[in-house]
């Protein structure tokens, strides 16, 4: 809490496989199905070739880096991340999928260093190695005690959402669910008797007053609200009519902050009726250094997004957003320069929001509701 005021952390994809697993305590087996890559090891020796060597192994706070003391500093309320890995040994490959992601469960300790308070599952590699996969996923995971949403045994464990009390007697409510439009098979959606994830077909007025219905049987007064939703394309800034007006739908329908992800950098951000929408958080942690093709992007910069809400409406009163930059496969602090480099693509893709008000300390970005 931050005096009055509800602090939620979120960022996007949280990828702790492949490269990154590779160089924790306990690699599991490098091989890969890969169009050009069959060995994890490939993604440390390109990162290392752009930005130097990674010791082996690095500890399991490595990934995470100067975004632990950031989230301590902000003390949040509730941290969410989009967990966007299969957590197991299961060697069978999920058909249909150019890249699957896999970490070792002996790594989970990597994971847990995070301190998430809820991991959100409804994403297009959970099912990477298949049914197995999931489950082993979701054993491990429950068995660290960790908070879970989007994915599970059947559709019932699937849409249940997870529950973050808070001082006073509130909760953060977080309901994960995935679209095809970010790569989720329709053959993953978890059904009676099926394990897979909360999947939705699309951005219709039909599935916003689904979600919704759920929420407002689920939401108390003081509860805080979040929809979190995998979806759109990797890359690209543009934003469709329908998505824009589904994320409304839910607002209007008691959603309090609307969690999009699924891109690989940031994509535009709003206020509706006083509520956050985030369309696109971009990437957090993955082993994507030293891959070309869309330098234009930055997706080398991390966003962490801490959002001042009023804990009794859920209205956003001030988003301040951390800039981190990938590096060995660490978060750091992202340059002063780069920190202003985002600034200007916030200012340039926000809706709702008056100009960023200059950067704070270790470059820190605020918007605040109003007119620009």
């Amino acid at each position: 809490m931050d005096g009055d005021l509800l602090t939620l952390a979120v960022c996007g994809d949280v990828m702790l496989a492949r490269g990154i697993d590779q160089i924790l305590p306990h690699p599991g087996d490098p091989a890969l199905r890969e169009g050009y890559v069959r060995d994890a090891r490939v993604y440390v020796e390109l990162a290392e070739a752009v930005n130097g060597p990674i010791p082996r192994p690095v500890g399991y706070s490595w990934p995470w880096g100067d975004a632990l003391a950031a989230l301590e500093d902000a003390a949040p309320a509730a941290w969410v991340i989009n967990l966007e890995t299969s957590v197991t040994r299961h060697g069978t490959y999920a058909p249909g999928q150019g890249i699957h992601y896999r970490m070792n469960p002996a790594n989970l300790p990597c994971l847990a260093a995070g301190r998430p308070d809820v991991c959100v599952l409804a994403n297009n590699h959970v099912l990477d190695f298949g049914p197995l996969g999931l489950a082993e996923t979701l054993e491990t995971l429950a068995g660290a005690g960790l908070r879970t949403a989007g994915a599970g045994a059947d559709a019932e464990a699937a849409r249940q959402a997870a529950a973050v009390p808070l001082e006073g007697g509130g909760r953060v409510l977080v309901c994960s669910f995935g679209m095809p439009s970010s790569g989720i098979p329709r053959t993953w959606a978890a059904t009676g008797n099926r394990g897979g994830v909360d999947f939705v077909a699309g951005p219709s007025a039909t599935a916003a007053a689904a979600v919704t219905g759920r929420i407002r049987q689920l939401k108390r007064p003081g509860d805080v609200a979040v929809a979190s939703v995998h979806w759109g394309t990797n890359w690209g800034y543009a934003v469709s009519r329908e998505q824009i007006a589904f994320a409304h739908a839910l607002v209007d329908g008691g959603v309090d902050v609307v969690h999009g992800h699924s891109s690989h950098h940031p994509r535009p951000l709003e206020v509706h009726r006083g509520k956050l929408i985030l369309h696109g958080c971009g990437d957090f942690i993955d082993d994507y250094e030293g891959i070309t093709g869309h330098e234009h992007y930055r997706d080398d910069l991390r966003p962490l997004y801490l959002a001042a809400l009023e804990p009794d409406t859920g209205r956003l009163h001030a988003l301040r957003i951390v800039p981190l930059q990938a590096h060995r496969m660490r978060l750091r602090h992202a340059s002063s320069e780069d920190s202003q480099w985002l600034r200007g693509l916030f200012d340039r893709m926000s809706s709702g929001f008056r100009p960023c008000d200059g950067t704070g300390a270790e470059g820190v970005l605020t918007l605040r509701p109003g007119a620009p």
